[in-house]
């Protein structure tokens, strides 16, 4: 990898909003690599409640997938589907407050764009989906959130290839 800047676009929002569509479509065609969404994989084989402890461990597995892909991003840009703020937003929604280690990694780890996905998708039910009628309550946190660390984002609305090409065009200079 060059010394270049890596632009580091993330892809966020509430649950069955078409974050890994619109991650991978915009990986496709920047011709670059897509960090995937580590907890999916994590979660998988849990045959139990995930625990504050288990969050914590997502945290760590998404900070290593992400740091692992970065030296193949090309075209000076890496697609991350979904972010650490992640497990910031389900801490504190499940155990009222979040760790130290993550709230701090949180201020350090910087993104170039976010892509808030909207809510306007229908809910696309999933084993590792928990709460179809709070979408609207998670996308005013998911604001909340990404306006308490300064970020550049946008929000990604439409339905289809409507919705890929808007999220490609705020990727675009």
């Amino acid at each position: 990898m060059h010394n270049n800047h890596i632009q580091k676009i993330a892809v966020v929002g509430p649950e069955s909003t078409g974050k890994s569509t619109v991650a991978n479509y915009l990986a496709r065609r920047l011709d670059t690599v897509c960090v995937p969404e580590y907890a999916r994989y994590y979660c998988a084989e849990l045959n139990r409640q995930y625990t504050l402890q288990d969050e914590v461990n997502m945290f760590y597995g998404q900070r290593a997938l992400e740091d692992a892909l970065l030296p193949l991003a090309k075209n000076e840009t890496l697609i991350c589907d979904t972010t650490i703020l992640t497990v910031k937003i389900w801490c504190d929604h499940l155990f009222g407050n979040t760790p130290k280690e993550v709230t701090n990694e949180i201020k350090s780890r910087k993104y170039d764009l976010y892509l808030l996905m909207d809510i306007d998708l229908p809910w696309q039910d999933d084993p590792l989906r928990d709460f179809p009628n709070d979408r609207a309550h998670f996308l005013a946190i998911w604001q909340k959130e990404l306006d308490a660390i300064s970020a550049n984002y946008h929000i990604v609305s439409g339905l289809g290839d409507d919705r890929l090409e808007k999220a490609l065009a705020f990727c675009q200079p």
